[in-house]
């Protein structure tokens, strides 16, 4: 898939895509999907994973980009050609550089379901073989803080432990009453509903809906109730992203 693949940016937020991976784990697809189908430079892709007890990734390989993972629910079981093995609980974080390459899988820890969230962040064509890598947080080493009306957790950003190569922000947000997302001059990103209802900019927003961002510009949610949200934001590096299945060239 070819970023560079002209479409219009939608007007508001639009429903994520079910997608059923060939290990039978089911996720909500933020993009690419048949609602926006395209990648968002520098993202390659945005995804809800949901794994069953029984289900999970057996070792694959990946290259060509970074990934980072964020647990919502229950936890999981990595590990890697690295020779690493970390178990991810509920609002822990982890980062795999693939780079020039990496194995890795992916299982339920505790024989209970599990649930996060993953992106694909492409690397800059000049480091496309750099050494693999791999880093992990818990949820007590991400910063968080009160932002007027929110709860922020920076899960990738100042403060955190887990960084990439692209110059970007990841944020968990937890709406109580108003708060406002700023994408900074010359960035893109999106925002993706995690659980709760409210408002963005005016229009409807809940559980796996997606706004994605290519222009700077400040985004306003709002809620009667509550609304946990992801706000990533990213410099583009202005290339092609091609994406062949675990791989991104």
């Amino acid at each position: 898939m070819d970023s560079s693949e002209a479409q219009s940016t939608p007007d508001g937020p639009i429903a994520g895509e079910a997608v059923r991976h060939g290990t039978g784990v089911q996720s909500n697809r933020a993009f690419p999907t048949n609602g926006y189908p395209r990648n968002l430079d520098p993202f390659v892709l945005f995804e809800r994973f949901y794994i069953d007890p029984d289900e999970g990734f057996p070792m694959h390989p990946h290259r060509g980009f970074e990934i980072v993972s964020y647990m919502i629910d229950g936890g999981m079981e990595h590990e890697d050609s690295l020779g690493v093995t970390n178990t991810a609980a509920a609002n822990d974080a982890m980062r795999i550089t693939a780079g020039e390459g990496i194995r890795h899988s992916e299982f339920p820890a505790d024989g209970r379901a599990c649930n996060g969230l993953q992106l694909w962040v492409n690397l800059p064509r000049a480091e496309k073989d750099v050494e693999p890598d791999y880093v992990d947080a818990t949820a007590a080493e991400l910063p968080t803080e009160e932002r007027g009306g929110a709860t922020v957790t920076t899960v990738v950003g100042e403060g955190s432990p887990i960084d990439l190569r692209t110059p970007m922000e990841y944020l968990d947000v937890s709406v109580s009453d108003a708060w406002t997302w700023s994408i900074p001059d010359g960035w893109s990103g999106f925002l993706y509903g995690v659980a709760g209802e409210g408002t963005v900019d005016g229009d409807a927003f809940t559980e796996g809906d997606v706004l994605p961002v290519t222009d700077a510009r400040d985004v306003a949610l709002r809620t009667d109730g509550s609304l946990r949200a992801v706000a990533v934001s990213g410099r583009p590096h202005g290339e092609p992203i091609r994406q062949r299945g675990p791989f991104v060239l």
